[in-house]
């Protein structure tokens, strides 16, 4: 399988659009939790207690931006992230980190990068 095409800042930017709504990007952590099967729409609303159609919507911006894709199964759509267009997202994100500086590459790494328990950091 070969790797996804580096985005562009306009792929960038319309990933990054998509994912600045609490509900989308609530969504696309469950659909990531997920995995490769992805979610039924029904499961996806529940959980986040969000009606059928104002999901619907917010699932279809994940899709326009290609961070989700979605199949139907009979009358079930499920929905499903699409992790190669995460790992260019966060490629084109960390792709110029520090620039050449070699001091400060672990902090791009991700896997290196600590988890913080507000979602924020400190100053």
């Amino acid at each position: 399988m070969k790797p996804p095409p580096p985005l562009d800042a306009d792929d960038a930017v319309a990933a990054l659009s998509a994912l600045a709504h609490p509900h989308r990007l609530a969504a696309y952590r469950l659909l990531v939790q997920a995995g490769p099967d992805g979610l039924s729409a029904g499961v996806i609303a529940t959980r986040l207690d969000l009606p059928p159609s104002s999901l619907t919507f917010h699932l279809q911006q994940l899709c326009a931006a290609g961070l989700a894709g979605r199949r139907r199964a009979s009358r079930m759509i499920f929905y499903a992230a699409d992790y190669a267009a995460m790992g260019a997202l966060v490629g084109y994100l960390t792709e110029n980190c520090c620039g050449t500086a070699a001091t400060c590459v672990p902090a791009c790494d991700p896997a290196a990068a600590a988890p913080r328990a507000s979602g924020r950091k400190s100053a």
